[in-house]
């Protein structure tokens, strides 16, 4: 929201202060979301972190507690009706009506929609499961489909209008690898048309591969939000350094105010050497630089590394829990 409290411009959604409770519990605690207009925007979290919740406060789903929501610019609830028709959502996995075909499925729903124009409504429906891949399954009954089918139905659902948002909770639940990348090149395809996509997921590896925004959840809180370079950087760097000459090391690096500590020996041929490591600040001095310094204080360098915290590393310390790599 801007200082007036209406919405900002640039941003698909927007909230300030989102609350959620259902009785004494609180499931998502006074939230600032910020999702640019253009983006694949990663909701990512441990399950029970408080996405979906949000994603149904979001969509008018739920009522909020406390707290402001904005969806394309429109306050939420107030404009719902104006609102929808422009977002398209897979929440909560997709519900159908098994003895209908897939085909049928859409078009009753596409029917529902006063938006849809009825003359275009079986060509939409055909390339929307064409766009999904499951335009061989058409005409089979749902009740036939696997539960990547079913997932893949639920997209071709949202894709059936243009829409300006779409929202996508866990959209690879039970997709096979192959599938997986499909919707990965439908989501980039999709962003490259100009919607925003706003991916929920457990799955770093989805929403690293897909995504260019990214906002981690835990445990009801929102704990970081930005682009996915800007949080790859905001961890800590390590710099190592394999020398004979512990001692001159540890001395040198703590004159650049580091905080060096040794450790066991390198375990190579060369059993005289040793490892000593630090954190490296974002204040530090350069890597060039603390080399420089090694070797003019007499120390024998013989491998020098900066390492990187991993992405995995990163959301860890954020939430204090494992998230899944692989699907």
């Amino acid at each position: 929201m801007g200082e007036d409290g209406h919405p900002a411009a640039g941003l698909a959604i927007e909230t300030r202060g989102l609350t959620k409770r259902f009785g004494h519990q609180t499931a998502v605690d006074s939230i600032d979301l910020a999702v640019p207009r253009g983006s694949v925007f990663g909701f990512l979290g441990p399950n029970g972190s408080g996405k979906t919740t949000t994603i149904r406060v979001a969509l008018g789903l739920a009522a909020a507690t406390s707290g402001q929501v904005s969806v394309l610019g429109e306050e939420m609830p107030r404009r719902l009706k104006d609102v929808l028709p422009r977002v398209g959502a897979l929440v909560e996995g997709p519900g159908f009506y098994p003895f209908l075909s897939g085909a049928a499925n859409l078009q009753r729903l596409d029917s529902a929609d006063r938006d849809a124009p009825s003359a275009t409504r079986r060509a939409r429906v055909g390339l929307a499961l064409d766009r999904v891949g499951l335009g061989h399954a058409a005409g089979k009954k749902v009740g036939a489909y696997s539960l990547g089918m079913k997932q893949r139905l639920g997209l071709a659902n949202a894709l059936l209008m243009p829409r300006e948002l779409l929202v996508l909770d866990e959209p690879t639940n039970g997709l096979d690898p192959q599938g997986t990348r499909e919707v990965r090149n439908l989501v980039r395809s999709l962003a490259a048309e100009g919607t925003t996509v706003f991916v929920s997921s457990h799955l770093l590896a989805e929403v690293e591969q897909m995504c260019t925004h990214v906002a981690v959840m835990s445990v009801g809180s929102l704990v970081a939000q930005g682009t996915l370079e800007e949080l790859r950087r905001s961890g800590q760097a390590q710099v190592r350094v394999r020398t004979p000459d512990i001692a001159r090391a540890l001395r040198v690096l703590a004159t650049l105010g580091l905080e060096p500590t040794p450790q066991e020996s390198s375990g190579r041929d060369d059993s005289d050497d040793g490892t000593v490591s630090a954190p490296l600040p974002q204040e530090s001095p350069a890597p060039e630089m603390i080399v420089a310094a090694l070797v003019a204080g007499d120390v024998r360098v013989r491998a020098f590394t900066v390492d990187r915290a991993s992405l995995e590393d990163r959301f860890v310390a954020l939430t204090g829990e494992g998230f899944d790599i692989v699907q």
